[in-house]
């Protein structure tokens, strides 16, 4: 549903990011061994699996679940993962460069030094856990909600953001830098924090608290010299 607001651009709708509706089929219960290198990996129930170290390069999971597994230092760059629900996901350096992740839902996700850089995320809805240092740099992201998760110094240098929002989240030391922005709606954050890039929220819709905190960046940023 489009919500109303003025953004620091001026007034305007803001429409909102449409959800993902993920309706799992009956699972069938992964068999174990290894991710595969353009592995096709459909209906099938993940849970408690270590993925550590391994390559799944290209593979596409579709109509899955994953409950409490492991990617530390997992290769997964060019993957896609559709209609698909991640739960409890852990790991550290994992790599989804230039990954599809499209009517996906993450939550409760424990994550670290994520690679997402050039990736499509669409539908996707990120709801709870805390996510260190997010690489979303060049990513297109449509449609994406984050959701009472914590981000820590997220890069969305020259990025794509689309009818994104973040509700109840906390979002720290953010990196814009060239980012490209479109009903994007930041007022639901409960803590945003920008490092960089604070120019770059033409098409974002921020409140007016948010504004009053961000004033000494943006003042930084025209060159305006604030004394008592």
């Amino acid at each position: 549903m489009a919500r109303t607001g003025a953004g620091v651009a001026g007034g305007g709708r803001v429409k909102g990011a449409r959800r993902p509706e993920v309706r799992l089929p009956e699972l069938e219960v992964w068999g174990g061994g290894e991710l595969e290198p353009d592995g096709d990996y459909d209906g099938q129930a993940f849970r408690e699996v270590d993925f550590a170290g391994q390559d799944g390069a290209g593979a596409r999971f579709m109509d899955c679940a994953l409950t409490d597994c492991a990617f530390d230092e997992t290769g997964l760059r060019h993957a896609r993962v559709l209609d698909t629900v991640l739960t409890g996901t852990r790991g550290v350096g994992t790599d989804l460069a230039e990954a599809t992740l499209r009517d996906v839902e993450l939550v409760d996700a424990r994550l670290g030094g994520t690679q997402l850089h050039g990736s499509v995320l669409e539908r996707v809805v990120i709801r709870g856990g805390k996510i260190d240092y997010l690489n979303l740099r060049t990513a297109k992201l449509r449609d994406v909600v984050f959701e009472g998760c914590v981000l820590v110094e997220p890069d969305f240098g020259n990025a794509v953001l689309e009818r994104v929002e973040f509700i109840g989240c906390t979002v720290k030391a953010a990196d814009f830098r060239g980012v490209t922005m479109k009903d994007v709606d930041l007022r639901g954050a409960v803590e945003l924090g920008i490092a960089s890039g604070v120019e770059r929220l033409s098409g974002a819709v921020i409140s007016m608290s948010q504004l009053l905190d961000l004033a000494p960046v943006l003042a930084a940023q025209l060159g305006i010299r604030v004394e008592d």
